[in-house]
């Protein structure tokens, strides 16, 4: 049995760590810079790891460290099986390992298979002919014969989904920026190659592989055009204006994510999660069937709304039951792709106790959590002015939409501290001043901070078999509330959420008797009202 005093529960074949658990999101460039350039690193994150075992999450995710030119930010990766100088060494991966798992943490790495960034070593032998061995390793196809590229399909960083290549006089396929082409995940040599990857890092002592696009790994051989989309209110980008019907999401993928599930059993204690974007969850069921897929899907049923109502989650979580045939779900609240959701959820102040009634919403949720980094301490959203944006689609959608280098501004360690404790240098995006009041320094000793009431519910859910494993049933008290129950075995809970900036009158289900485990913001069990964004979990006596 292991340390639970580590924030890990005792693994087993019906309560593996990552079921119920909850993985910290490190979006290693903005999390701590050991070096003094102004980009966080695999050191940086090891010199913090009491700090995230003192949380009481199970897991951390790391976002992409492989070598990479940097156009999306290490999403377009030149050598899978080598680490980028900026963010370290292989031997500071070794020691992170080690440091982890000594302090009872696994980890998740970020793994890009569905392209590679153009200056990838396959990439550059594909492009020298039509005839080498890496030659159909990418998705190649003639102009058509007025010159125009193969089919409709759209990027999603805008433009076409081809750009032609003078010297294969051939255009190359890619869904995102025209430096990262897309594998030919039909050739059986590139599902091998992506299989050493994978086993490579397994090797290496990773715990979990995050698919990064996984349902972009195949596309339709024919190149079918993609229908219009109907259904799209004022698209922003030309790839909304269709339906990706053909070029990602084929049925082909299934088979090879089997392998992959396959490969990864053999290796013990091991964990893959799927990322799907917006796909129905019908089809998210697909790729998450269990015992033969994915584990679990990273799933963005609340990463894209921008509004936070009753309703949403009792929808959100009863349409993954139907839906997923006993596929076990993941949630988060915010990541790198997205706004935070203090932000996107406010219709008023970005407020610390709108922060803690969003934490506690989420961990009470059923299945696999996902904490974004700095989530914990309450952040908003960061104002980025468009002269220090640094990512593609920030600076090509701006301003119509809030940006991913918000999301991704250095992690506030010291509230007194140049640029907050993250770096001695210049930081890769600038440090937002109203995050330097919710530095960790500012949070660490006082009791009630959205720290310190993050770490007591992640407490609670460690050591609640009905919040890590149980059932859900939500109940309607009115458009302000939230009300579900968790139940496992004997054992009943009670979470009930006040989403509003006001006082909202509750009256507790079925007469049974409670007694408050947590109470925040103000909440009191007895009360016959919650005040505003106050929140309580309640055991049944």
């Amino acid at each position: 049995m292991q340390d639970q005093a580590a924030g890990i529960r005792p693994s087993g074949p019906d309560h593996p760590w990552w079921r119920g658990g909850t993985i910290y999101h490190v979006y290693l460039r903005s999390f701590a810079d050991s070096n003094g350039d102004g980009i966080g690193d695999l050191p940086g994150l090891i010199a913090r790891l009491d700090y995230i075992a003192g949380l009481g999450v199970d897991s951390v995710w790391i976002s992409p460290f492989f070598k990479s030119p940097m156009d999306d930010f290490g999403y377009d990766i030149s050598d899978h099986c080598d680490i980028d100088p900026i963010f370290g060494t292989m031997a500071d991966w070794d020691r992170l390992v080690e440091a982890a798992h000594a302090r009872g943490l696994k980890l998740i790495i970020d793994q890009v298979y569905s392209h590679t960034s153009a200056q990838h070593e396959w990439f550059q032998q594909s492009r020298q002919s039509r005839d080498n061995p890496h030659a159909d390793w990418y998705v190649w196809h003639d102009a058509k014969p007025d010159g125009s590229p193969p089919n409709n399909w759209q990027s999603i960083f805008g433009g076409p989904a081809w750009t032609w290549d003078a010297r294969r006089r051939q255009y190359y396929m890619h869904n995102f920026l025209s430096s990262q082409p897309d594998l030919n995940l039909h050739h059986p040599a590139v599902q091998e190659a992506i299989k050493q990857v994978a086993r490579f890092w397994l090797e290496r002592g990773a715990d979990g592989l995050r698919l990064d696009a996984a349902n972009f790994y195949t596309h339709d051989r024919a190149l079918t055009d993609n229908p219009v989309n109907t259904d799209k209110v004022a698209p922003r980008r030309p790839v909304e204006f269709q339906r990706p019907l053909h070029n990602i999401s084929q049925p082909e993928t299934l088979s090879f994510i089997e392998e992959l599930r396959h490969l990864v059993d053999s290796y013990p204690d091991r964990f893959t999660v799927a990322e799907l974007g917006e796909a129905p969850f019908s089809m998210v069921a697909d790729y998450t069937q269990p015992g033969k897929r994915c584990h679990s899907a990273y799933n963005f049923a609340f990463l894209y709304q921008n509004k936070l109502d009753a309703a949403l989650p009792a929808q959100v979580i009863e349409d993954w039951m139907q839906a997923a045939g006993g596929a076990w779900p993941s949630w988060t609240f915010s990541n790198h792709d997205a706004p935070r959701a203090l932000s996107r959820f406010a219709d008023g102040p970005e407020t610390p106790a709108r922060a803690k009634m969003l934490n506690a919403l989420l961990l009470c949720l059923p299945g696999t959590l996902f904490l974004y980094y700095g989530e914990e301490l309450g952040l908003p959203q960061a104002h980025i002015g468009f002269e220090d944006l640094v990512d593609p689609e920030a600076i090509a959608n701006w301003p119509h939409t809030l940006g991913r280098d918000g999301a991704r501004t250095p992690m506030p360690w010291q509230s007194d501290a140049p640029h907050g404790g993250f770096t001695q240098g210049r930081p890769w995006l600038p440090v937002d001043p109203r995050h330097l009041a919710l530095a960790v320094d500012k949070q660490q000793g006082a009791e009630d901070s959205t720290l310190a009431v993050t770490r007591a519910l992640l407490a609670i859910r460690q050591q609640e078999p009905a919040l890590r494993w149980g059932d859900v049933a939500f109940r309607d008290l009115g458009p302000s509330l939230v009300a579900l129950e968790r139940s496992h075995g004997n054992r009943r809970l009670l979470c009930l959420f006040n989403l509003v900036e006001a006082e909202t009158a509750f009256t507790l289900p079925d007469g049974t008797r409670w007694q408050a485990l947590f109470t925040g913001n103000g909440a009191s069990l007895g009360a016959a009202t919650l005040p505003p964004f106050g929140f309580l979990l309640a055991e049944e006596t």
